[in-house]
């Protein structure tokens, strides 16, 4: 089963089980306010990128759930695209910033899919990537309920995930929310 078939059956009810971020906690990581482009890749119903779209001047978001995407069009989001992250319809260099918030897990061919987010990164761009923090017993329990579910999911370290980074040329650091999820955040490099 597809995880898209999952998260179009659970998109009526994401955002009354997974409680939004924050205002603005993505806003130092991603370097925001920016001019330009943000994706939220993978990026469901909004749920994160929703408060962001003050601070810059355009958002899309791009998740293969068609659920989870009438969901973020009906809190008013336009730019939206059903596609795979792991072939993102988009040309090189063409958005400012990346987040993926909670989502890689559940994208297979991670470092692949971080490749072809890191394609579509301009140069002098920022990407986030937000995953619970595998290291953490707590999220050690969600990953196997998360396999009993048959959701296909697979966790990476924070060390993992910023060496698939680096791999790509990319620069990056490791930082947390303080709250069970790590961040790596990645700035590419002009070439």
């Amino acid at each position: 089963m597809p995880n898209n078939f999952l998260f179009d059956l659970i998109a009526p009810l994401y955002d009354h089980v997974i409680s939004p971020k924050e205002d603005n906690v993505f806003s130092g990581p991603l370097n925001l306010p920016s001019s330009g482009w943000l994706m939220d890749a993978g990026g469901g119903t909004g749920r994160a990128s929703t408060n962001l779209t003050g601070e810059v001047d355009h958002l899309l978001i791009c998740d293969l759930s068609f659920a989870m995407l009438q969901a973020a069009q009906e809190k008013g989001i336009q730019n939206l695209v059903q596609a795979s992250v792991n072939a993102l319809p988009f040309e090189k260099e063409s958005f400012e910033r990346i987040m993926v918030i909670d989502a890689l897990h559940h994208m297979p061919q991670q470092k692949d899919t971080v490749g072809e987010m890191l394609r579509t990164l301009k140069s002098n761009g920022r990407m986030l990537i937000e995953e619970p923090d595998i290291e953490l017993f707590a999220v050690k329990l969600i990953a196997l309920f998360e396999t009993l579910a048959l959701m296909k999911s697979h966790f990476h370290t924070k060390d993992e995930i910023k060496t698939m980074v680096e791999s790509f040329g990319a620069q990056a650091r490791i930082d947390s929310d303080g709250k069970g999820s790590a961040w790596v955040i990645a700035e590419k490099q002009p070439r």
